[in-house]
């Protein structure tokens, strides 16, 4: 075994060449090994095992610095530097994070999750070190799918501009790898790539203009340029400032390995495009990446998800609800147009591209450019919903606002993995969107209690004329009953689920089964809630928090959101705003911090949020506000 011996990107380092295969097929098969027990990011992690160790071998971290884009590649990267005999923990609570984090080595220089950054990342540690005038190389990696995103190309322009040696690679894992894989091949990459080669074109150049003169020299540089546009499939990166080379293949070791070795010695801007397969080394990934992206455990002989302990059937979840609902409502509203950002299974719009292909538009990673889509369709009379996670909305921000809202544009956010998301973490942890949707004026901001709350929000949504935004979890429904008709409801009302007394728990999305079930925990002790589903973070019902005032005299505000600006922040302003300041309210949201990967059911343990810490947090709350009245 030759995995076993390497420890560190030293050990690494000192292996024979003849040693780089077999280790990489190790680093396959325990990437296999985990994954089908513990699920994670697969297809990606499986094409990237040869320019991990072929990086590695060249550049010498942490003093040199790779920087990854968004990091679902990174799993050979931590197990060749020192986390190795950790990497069975990977996205488990308080085991390694499915994504490169700072504080958990030093060999993470940059911390991901979200796509595109890796590019101007990795320039401002180049400009930084030519800052402090140290001595250390810079790589970025990015994918071609990352090429989608705006902000990557932002990085290579200034880059470009400002000549920084740094060397950008573009992992292309969507196009064939045979014609790039011959001896011709590889013998024109060694020659285009190798410091003598382009020493000599430099010196050249020099000799050209200071023989035939500036006029002379230009005229030469572009026949030039114009000749290569006609071979090379670089130019528009050589036109941005770049070296281009490649593309090569990116599964053989040996020929990356030599390739970053020449490169790591040249200046400048420089951009390595290698040809990658996603789940290279598993054929069922191979054959099917997209669905292989990130993988459920599942038994590695058949490619099928792992038997579940349970023969009882669960109920949909939230996506598979969605998608069934926009189907639907592309069958009686011709307005409807799906949009999504690079996530069409994800989101559960894969099902609205096959059923009406017209009607669907995936834009990649461009969130920014999904949300200015949909505000231009809005403006000629469509109606579209932009399905797209709570926390890669965050990249639209300014769209939403300052070209959806102002405009008070007819634009649906169906926003998936809204809340705690659960294995990866703090990247990806939907806990902000009601706190930065509820502050633009004309949002509608909401949220399912269960499937039949999200099938009449975005019933709802399709006929409000503005913004409105329909929240749901990373979970299966509730298991209630629900249809996929039209069943559109009154905008900024909640409804009683449980009638009591004395104490009124207003409770927003997921968290309203849970009230639920602290409600029942409690009559133990002889309090009996009312429990509200909300519904509504803005326009907030304050018409029924002025009525449960008058026969309520605690008032708790319960969601699945971080603490600050959320549904209970709107809580608390409503009570202020209607008077009512005398009644005690009891906040429960997830803490001020960032909160890292674990199950859902953890994190919510963590922060007191789990139905039977509820109930006794109401106990304590209602005895101690008894008690100092008694007082």
């Amino acid at each position: 075994m030759v995995l076993e011996r390497i420890n560190s990107p030293e050990d690494l380092r000192a292996l024979d060449r003849s040693e780089l295969e077999p280790l990489a097929q190790e680093i396959r098969q325990s990437i296999i090994d985990v994954v089908s027990q513990k699920g994670g990011h697969f297809a990606p992690n499986l094409g990237a095992v040869e320019l991990t160790i072929a990086l590695h071998r060249v550049y010498k971290t942490p003093a040199d610095k790779i920087v990854w884009d968004v990091g679902h590649q990174s799993y050979p990267h931590k197990i060749l530097t020192g986390r190795r005999d950790q990497f069975h923990t990977i996205r488990q609570y308080n085991g390694l994070s499915g994504f490169p984090r700072r504080y958990e080595s030093p060999h993470d220089a940059y911390g991901v999750g979200h796509a595109s950054t890796s590019i101007s990342a990795a320039l401002g540690m180049a400009v930084a070190r030519d800052i402090k005038q140290a001595d250390y190389k810079v790589v970025a990696i990015i994918g071609d799918g990352g090429l989608t995103g705006g902000v990557a190309y932002e990085g290579l322009d200034h880059a470009g501009d400002v000549g920084a040696d740094v060397l950008v690679i573009l992992n292309d894992n969507d196009m064939s790898i045979a014609p790039n894989v011959g001896g011709i091949s590889h013998y024109l990459n060694r020659i285009i790539s190798s410091y003598y080669y382009n020493k000599t074109k430099n010196d050249i150049d020099k000799v050209i203009e200071k023989s035939l003169g500036d006029a002379i020299s230009k005229r030469i540089r572009k026949m030039q340029e114009s000749l290569k546009s006609l071979i090379v499939p670089g130019v528009f990166f050589e036109e941005l400032g770049f070296r281009y080379f490649g593309p090569i293949n990116g599964h053989d070791v040996h020929i990356l390995e030599e390739t970053l070795a020449h490169l790591r010695e040249l200046k400048g801007p420089k951009l390595l495009h290698i040809v990658t397969e996603k789940g290279h080394g598993y054929k069922f990934a191979a054959s099917d990446p997209a669905n292989w992206h990130g993988a459920k455990p599942f038994d590695v002989t058949t490619g099928k998800p792992s038997a579940k302990k349970s023969d009882k059937p669960s109920p949909p979840s939230y996506t598979q609800v969605f998608s069934e609902v926009i189907c639907k409502m592309s069958d009686k509203d011709d307005r409807v147009v799906g949009i999504t950002a690079a996530m069409p299974s994800g989101t559960g719009l894969s099902a609205l591209q096959k059923h009406r292909p017209e009607r669907f538009y995936d834009v990649g990673i461009a969130e920014q450019h999904a949300v200015l889509l949909a505000s231009g369709l809005a403006c000629e009379g469509l109606r579209p919903v932009c399905a797209i996670y709570s926390t890669f909305l965050q990249r639209a921000y300014d769209q939403i606002y300052h070209d959806v809202c102002i405009q008070n544009l007819p634009v649906t956010f169906a926003l998936d993995r809204g809340g705690v998301v659960g294995d990866d973490g703090a990247t990806h942890q939907g806990l902000y969107d009601t706190a930065y949707l509820r502050t633009f004026p004309n949002m509608v901001v909401s949220a399912a209690a269960d499937e039949k709350d999200l099938s009449q929000l975005l019933w709802t949504a399709l006929h409000h004329d503005g913004p409105f935004a329909v929240r749901y979890p990373r979970e299966n429904g509730e298991g209630v009953e629900w249809s996929t008709e039209e069943e559109p409801i009154p905008i900024g009302k909640g409804v009683v689920m449980r009638e009591g007394s004395g104490v009124a728990i207003l409770a927003y999305g997921f968290m309203v089964y849970r009230a639920l079930e602290a409600a029942d925990l409690m009559e133990k002790a002889g309090i009996s809630p009312t429990v509200v589903n909300m519904r509504f973070a803005k326009p907030i019902d304050q018409e029924l928090i002025k009525e449960l005032a008058k026969t309520h005299h605690h008032f708790v505000a319960y969601e699945d959101h971080t603490f600050h600006g959320g549904f209970s922040s709107a809580v608390s302003e409503a009570m202020h705003d209607n008077g009512l300041e005398g009644v005690p309210l009891l906040r429960l949201a997830l803490s001020d911090e960032i909160i890292e990967h674990g199950p859902r059911k953890q994190v919510f343990e963590d922060h007191g949020l789990l139905p039977s810490q509820v109930a006794k947090r109401i106990e304590d709350f209602v005895h101690a506000k008894a008690s100092a009245m008694i007082a």
